[in-house]
């Protein structure tokens, strides 16, 4: 159905040669050390007109129905592109399905949303843009009314050859959030032997988090400490919201939701699919009373033996992975 959604739409378009002073050359990613570099798209590349224009787009609203929602409305950049309440209010007002996602190391997921229901990027840009509950619009409307301005038509002939449509919207915000790179917390200058990074107590809240007693690496590892798999923590008895069953229709999907990565986590409050825990400290309170009893729930979450400064501990390790730059590279 989302490539339903791309249609080629006929209309008049501005053609005017390329007024800006840009380039279109490769766009100058900055990794962090200690992270591979992220795989790329041979059909999309990250140039630096596409970035450009996908940051200008990312923050425009008049790519909703009524001119009042961006992508940025609901994922801020100071807080690693998440948002601040349960359910992101959609163009009238009402909340959406699910609590809006963090957006970094995106480049590095193979399916997105919360229950993996869309294959790449490009695709995941349609969605928001086509939901009645979030921005309630259509693609190719939108197109045609920025594409009689500027940077919006030079910057899409520069990056794609052609005028803005609803082809060219899709790869260039994807773009843009694939640049969205994180691992420049305290805890990634700690692994790259800067022993002063971390203070005493979040070396040891490290280790709690390492250790078998409290077991998150098993599902939190990895250079963006996910290991992208599907869980269900037993959040609820009765889940509202069936998770990756939605996409997968078997039952034993239902309540798994991605495993979300923990970098930056300190920032993007409330939490869990729907918003439902509003403080890092409930989360880990959850944790460690190990969740509802639920016939999926996975093994590895279970009640857990920690005491009182292993829990302050692990809380402190967790609030020292914010990077300490902005995550946004567009100068």
């Amino acid at each position: 159905m989302l490539f339903a959604l791309l249609p080629m739409v006929a209309g008049c378009r501005k053609d005017t040669p390329v007024a800006l002073e840009e380039s279109n050359t490769l766009f100058a990613l900055e990794v962090a050390p200690g992270m591979p570099y992220p795989p790329l798209r041979d059909d999309n590349p990250l140039t630096d007109a596409s970035v450009r224009l996908g940051r200008k787009l990312f923050f425009e609203p008049r790519l909703s129905r009524n001119g009042t929602i961006a992508c940025g409305s609901c994922h801020f950049p100071e807080r690693a592109f998440s948002d601040t309440i349960p359910r992101s209010l959609g163009v009238d007002g009402s909340p959406g399905l699910r609590n809006a996602p963090p957006l970094f190391d995106l480049a590095y997921h193979t399916a997105y949303f919360r229950d993996g229901g869309v294959p790449s990027l490009e695709l995941q840009v349609l969605a928001p843009i086509h939901d009645p509950m979030e921005m309630d619009y259509n693609i190719n409307v939108a197109a045609d009314i920025l594409d009689v301005e500027e940077p919006f038509h030079s910057l899409s002939r520069l990056a794609y050859g052609r005028g803005l449509d609803g082809y060219v919207i899709t790869r260039a915000i994807a773009n843009y959030e694939r640049t969205l790179l994180s691992g420049w917390s305290r805890y990634d200058r700690y692994l790259q032997g800067d022993a002063s990074a971390l203070s005493d107590q979040e070396v040891q809240g490290m280790l709690v988090f390492q250790g078998e007693a409290a077991g998150c690496t098993h599902c939190h590892s990895g250079p963006d400490l996910s290991d992208h798999s599907y869980q269900n923590i037993g959040q609820y008895v009765d889940y509202a919201d069936p998770g990756r069953e939605r996409i997968t229709l078997a039952p034993s999907d239902l309540g798994k939701f991605k495993v979300p990565s923990l970098r930056n986590v300190a920032l993007t409050a409330p939490y869990m699919h729907d918003g439902a825990m509003g403080t890092l400290d409930e989360v880990v309170d959850f944790f460690i009373a190990g969740g509802e009893a639920h016939p999926n729930k996975s093994p590895w979450v279970h009640p857990l033996d920690l005491s009182e400064d292993e829990r302050a501990d692990l809380l402190a390790f967790l609030r020292a992975l914010n990077d300490e730059r902005p995550l946004d590279q567009v100068p």
